[in-house]
């Protein structure tokens, strides 16, 4: 059973939205955000990464930050403005990118479902991480980065979001990204529809957005004292299996481990099947395109074994078996500084890009894990490897935010 309640937003006004929306805060250096922000007064990452309006060697987890977040967003709601919804409302939230579509429900849900694990998890969480959020959550009384969930589709779901859809939208704009953002308020007619839609879905699964999750957590406990409320709950937008979109996450890693390409290819070749040429892009699962040198290799992992711990099959876990740990010497992927994670929105030819100037030495492309595998890991109560999954597209921070 997911539990689902509506919220009054705090949101843009409408001719706002497009300049307030903002990329989320942890997919940008500072470097980045500043200079997004920067060219843009009202970007919302004045708020979730107000180290960009403070002095360049400014601490980001320092005290100074947490205040200038409230302010900043003091001023945003005067200046975008952001207004507060006037009654609770469920919202529709609709991503296009290029030939892709997917639609989602906004709203709040049930913390006690996260903490009994009703709400499932895949990844681990890293305590100073959650303690940024947590103190930017509690510093400004509220939840602006919403989590990312997904269900096992549902025909009942579907059905009221297509009657919400089709009406006039609240926001419809493109990002400097291409991705179009489309945003319906449910009218109130809807809401016991949407909620009993949600009731028959039995689990929903944290597809990113898990330093929110366990930060909403934290800020609850730490709130607790006010009573049951709104800081029981968590922001979110739960969209259908179906309609998600992974894309892969590749590896670089910047040297070899003292071996030249010629040794590492020789090395390489006793562990796994390599061919010179193929597709930068894998086809299957169980292939693995390499960047090495100015040339790419196809390796074959062979077929994945099904059975026993279901992360083992994953491509990620059987290049990090078979290559990264035995000939890098990459015991730990959270840790070692020699590794690093492209998404797969930047494309190969970012792999190839950072190879050819010296920024690596080598790059893995992979095929993207599929959701039924974030399902079936999470089903069993297990954690998928770091950085294994990329969503795309993604939401954006400051159209919806809750108030706590």
């Amino acid at each position: 059973m997911a539990l689902i309640y509506p919220f009054g937003a705090l949101r843009p006004a409408p001719s706002a939205a497009a300049n307030v929306a903002a990329v989320p805060y942890d997919v940008v250096t500072t470097d980045e955000a500043r200079e997004l922000a920067t060219a843009n007064p009202l970007s919302f990452l004045h708020v979730s990464r107000a180290e960009v309006d403070l002095p360049l060697d400014t601490d980001p987890y320092g005290d100074a930050v947490y205040a200038r977040a409230a302010a900043n967003l003091t001023t945003l709601r005067e200046r975008a403005p952001l207004i507060v919804e006037d009654l609770p409302s469920f919202y529709v939230y609709r991503l296009h990118m290029e030939n892709h579509r997917q639609t989602g429900v906004a709203a709040c849900f049930s913390l006690d479902e996260y903490e009994s694990d009703a709400i499932k998890k895949h990844e681990k969480t890293r305590p100073d991480k959650e303690d940024d959020r947590t103190r930017h959550m509690i510093a400004i009384a509220a939840q602006t980065g919403p989590v990312f969930l997904t269900y096992r589709d549902s025909a009942a779901v579907a059905a009221v979001v297509e009657r919400i859809a089709v009406t006039e939208p609240l926001y419809d704009f493109t990002a400097p990204d291409g991705v179009r953002h489309v945003v319906w308020r449910a009218p109130a007619a809807e809401n016991r529809a949407i909620q009993e839609a949600f009731v028959a879905i039995p689990t929903l699964y944290i597809a990113d957005g898990h330093h929110r999750a366990a930060s909403a957590a934290r800020a609850r406990r730490h709130l607790g004292a006010r009573g049951a409320g709104e800081h029981d709950r968590v922001l979110a937008v739960a969209f259908p299996e179906g309609q998600m979109q992974i894309l892969p996450y590749n590896r670089v890693v910047r040297e070899l481990n003292g071996r030249d390409a010629g040794a590492f290819l020789a090395a390489l070749s006793q562990q796994v099947l390599v061919s010179e040429g193929g597709s930068p892009t894998p086809t299957r699962r169980g292939e693995v395109a390499m960047y090495l040198a100015g040339t790419w290799y196809t390796l074959d992992l062979g077929e994945p074994l099904f059975g026993g711990d279901p992360t083992e099959s994953l491509d990620v876990s059987r290049l990090q078996d078979a290559v990264l740990a035995p000939l890098l010497g990459i015991e730990d992927v959270r840790t070692d500084k020699r590794v690093d994670f492209v998404g797969g929105v930047r494309g190969t030819s970012e792999l190839t890009r950072l190879v050819d100037s010296g920024r690596a030495a080598v790059a893995f492309s992979l095929a993207p894990v599929t959701v039924e595998d974030l399902m079936r890991i999470a089903d069993a109560g297990g954690i998928m490897p770091p950085k294994s999954t990329w969503f795309e597209p993604k939401l954006r921070d400051g159209l919806l935010s809750h108030m706590i």
